[in-house]
């Protein structure tokens, strides 16, 4: 593709949109022809001196008017140009298509933006950065791994326990008692983190068409799985002590669902955590109406062990708890896990082989030498007293842009008002290079409005929050 011309930062359109319909006018012009992959998000990103979330953005573009199609695991194609695909490359090549901020933006396109962003310019991302991580830690359990045991137990040779790593599910029934939930090491099944927790609960719990509870505001990712599978979202509003339980009771009574899927401790995107009150009448709640209640504690590590967990209150016999690694640990760590009562781990266990065999014995082992140690406590100490401070000089930078916090500032996420509609803040901030998380993505119903979550850890540039500032001040 030709460089002669650099994108524009002062141009009308934003980045993602210039290299959009610049792609656009090469395949027009079979300049790159049919089946040719283009670069890899990394590689256009640094060859144009933008983010890789700019380029995600504008690839994504392509995609949407049947230009490209994306290989799992390969990357970018250009497809066969037929009829009204070359009508779709002529108007992304014209200057006014698409509109510069009339398109909502993409959660798809945010979420894999996350994955590739540079964590200094991404207050919207949804991990620590990466130097806040203990890469010393992680190595040296690696090596444990590797270099323990007998011909007769090389994790590095040999499929995983169908429940996953017995000396993790040792270690985890630890971890749980320390935060007030009985289980034992039967009652855990390890999973491809959180997300692919959640995910074997949905297909071994559910059908399609049944009624689901979520929280509103609440994750994006659940949402889209959910609503993949055929469940019927119910959006509870959430509140600052929980589910707000008067509008459950009305919609139990209206739709029988058959689970409430929740985040109790440190709430993605409010940083709400459960009261004692609210958790005990929502129990009530679920055994009157017979409801599952899955509770997803991403977060467990940021938060107190003595916050009030529904699984712990519960005993398991409702409640479903799920947890894993990468928001305190690494992402590169898919390490997850489920636990439950004997007969639903069954169930979860069945589906589990079914679907990936088994979960990685190395990476579990690893995480168990973590555990055991007590090196991921003390690095959790250590990400608590950094994240303290991050979050007091992102809420200072804030306030003085006149934004407000909508809760109080506590775990890794604020839930900040800007006075602006942020899907459109959204956009200018792209023509920037910033990542941010509108509040729509984290509605059910996509509702618009002026909120956004930021990521205390990578909020803490002040640039960002003058540029904030300026676009208040223009209206």
């Amino acid at each position: 593709m030709s460089t002669n011309t650099a994108l524009s930062r002062s141009a009308r359109l934003s980045l993602a949109q210039q290299l959009a319909a610049r792609y656009a006018e090469q395949i027009q012009q079979r300049l790159i022809l049919p089946g040719a992959r283009l670069p890899s998000v990394r590689e256009c990103a640094r060859h144009h001196g933008v983010s890789p979330y700019t380029v995600v953005a504008a690839y994504d573009q392509l995609l949407a008017h049947g230009l490209l199609e994306a290989r799992k695991q390969r990357g970018f194609f250009v497809r066969e140009l037929a009829g009204n695909n070359t009508g779709a490359s002529r108007q992304l090549g014209k200057p006014a298509l698409p509109p510069a901020l009339g398109e909502p933006v993409d959660a798809s396109a945010l979420i894999r933006g996350m994955f590739q962003a540079d964590a200094k310019r991404a207050p919207g991302l949804g991990t620590l950065p990466g130097e806040w991580l203990d890469l010393p830690m992680i190595q040296t359990a690696m090596r444990q791994v590797l270099t323990q045991g007998n011909a007769q137990d090389q994790l590095a040779l040999h499929y995983g326990e169908p429940a996953g790593d017995a000396r993790l599910r040792q270690a985890l029934a630890q971890r749980m008692s320390d935060l007030g939930i009985a289980a034992e090491p039967s009652q855990l099944v390890t999973t491809v983190g959180a997300t692919h927790a959640l995910d074997l609960i949905t297909r071994s719990l559910l059908q399609p068409g049944d009624a689901v509870l979520v929280d509103d505001p609440g994750w994006a990712i659940e949402f889209a799985r959910l609503s993949q599978a055929g469940m019927r979202l119910l959006p509870v509003p959430r509140g600052a002590e929980g589910p707000d339980l008067a509008v459950m009771a009305q919609l139990i009574e209206q739709h029988r669902p058959k689970m409430y899927v929740t985040v109790s401790v440190l709430h993605n995107p409010t940083g709400n955590s459960l009261s004692l009150a609210n958790a005990h009448q929502l129990l009530r709640l679920a055994e009157s109406h017979d409801l599952l209640i899955v509770e997803d504690d991403t977060y467990a590590f940021l938060a107190p062990n003595h916050a009030p967990r529904l699984s712990a209150l519960d005993g398991l016999r409702r409640t479903i708890y799920v947890s894993g690694f990468s928001k305190i640990l690494t992402p590169a760590w898919r390490v997850g896990y489920v636990a439950a009562s004997p007969d639903k781990i069954a169930q979860l266990t069945q589906l589990k082989l079914i679907s990936t065999l088994t979960t990685s014995p190395m990476l579990e082992r690893a995480v168990a030498h973590c555990l055991e140690k007590g090196q991921l406590r003390r690095h959790a100490e250590r990400v608590l007293a950094r994240l303290d401070a991050a979050r007091q000089r992102s809420m200072r930078l804030a306030e003085s842009a006149g934004c407000r916090a909508v809760t109080p500032p506590t775990g890794l996420f604020g839930w900040i008002d800007t006075g602006l509609d942020t899907e459109k803040l959204a956009q200018r901030m792209m023509i920037e290079d910033w990542l941010i998380a509108p509040g729509a993505l984290f509605s059910p119903t996509r509702r618009p409005g002026t909120l956004m979550r930021i990521n205390y850890a990578t909020s803490q540039d002040a640039h960002f929050w003058r540029l904030l500032s300026r676009l208040r001040d223009a209206g």
